[in-house]
């Protein structure tokens, strides 16, 4: 297979947006397909106002913001399968949805394309299971957010083959991406540690011992984090952590992965963090903090 030139993002939602603006930055040409033109459209709006945010912190050029938009596209006709060399899966976080997403690729896509997903917690072998080429079935997991961290986990699944990998990784070192290699476990290594780290701050949080405040400035300034873990579940959607430890929980049989009552009190009550505009801190529409001080 040539080099990968073409590549599809399937969903527009926040990692969606991401992974493509990033490809897109790099130079690569890349395509949102979502389910109705309408949320194409959504999808082009938010990365439009992604790059304006950049362009105002100086942070791109404006020619750069120009060049990048002219490498993207956005629709929902399915016929952009066919001309892909890469597809990256960032729909929502249900098996049986991605299941479905892969196989509408089996039937569209060229042969020799390779099919990726960005799940965090589900299992590429299971999704890699329904259809004809599971050895072209990779795991390519961004970290939030996608477009200020230069890290992916490239996931192996039970049939994934070495030639697929090497493509992956020959691709993402192009575009100055930091590779980690992980077999098929659930959460891989990133999500699966920091929900342990974000699930044991909610219980400190619980059990009285520091503010939310005061429990992220010890591991910012102590431990040199960029964010704190409350903060981090903020911005990561409290109802994505609660889906995510709960699918940890179920699948290793652990109470360390147990979530803690708090998150569930929470997303109960529609305080999802950035997305609501409230969770453990207030934000704005920009998704920057509001109380910090």
């Amino acid at each position: 297979m040539p080099g990968i030139e073409q590549i599809v993002v399937i969903g527009g939602g926040t990692m969606g947006q991401g992974i493509a603006e990033f490809f897109a930055s790099k130079g690569l040409d890349t395509t949102i397909l979502e389910k109705t033109a309408e949320l194409a459209e959504k999808a082009k709006q938010q990365i439009e106002l992604s790059l304006a945010k950049k362009l105002s912190k100086w942070a791109i050029t404006l020619a750069e913001k120009k060049l990048i938009l002219s490498r993207l596209h956005f629709t929902n006709e399915t016929g952009v399968l066919k001309q892909a060399d890469l597809v990256i899966e960032a729909v929502t976080e249900d098996l049986e949805i991605k299941k479905e997403v892969f196989r509408i690729c089996d039937q569209l896509c060229q042969t020799d394309v390779i099919l990726a997903s960005n799940t965090s917690t589900l299992s590429l072998t299971e999704i890699a299971a329904v259809i004809k080429r599971p050895e072209r079935v990779i795991g390519i997991h961004f970290v939030h957010p996608v477009t200020k961290t230069p890290l992916v986990e490239v996931i192996r699944g039970l049939k994934t083959s070495q030639e697929t990998v090497q493509e992956i990784k020959k691709l993402l070192k192009r575009i100055e991406l930091s590779v980690v290699e992980v077999y098929e476990s659930p959460g891989f290594v990133t999500t699966r540690l920091i929900c342990l780290l974000i699930n044991e701050a909610l219980y400190t949080l619980m059990e009285g011992v520091a503010s939310a405040k005061d429990i992220d400035q010890a591991m910012r300034i102590g431990y040199h984090f960029e964010k704190g873990p409350l903060e981090m579940a903020d911005r990561f959607g409290l109802d994505y952590v609660l889906f995510s430890l709960e699918k940890l929980y179920r699948e290793f049989g652990d109470t360390k992965f147990r979530p803690a009552p708090l998150l569930k009190q929470m997303v109960r009550a529609g305080h999802l963090g950035v997305k609501t505009g409230e969770g453990f801190f207030h934000y704005d529409e920009d998704g920057d903090r509001l109380d910090i001080g």
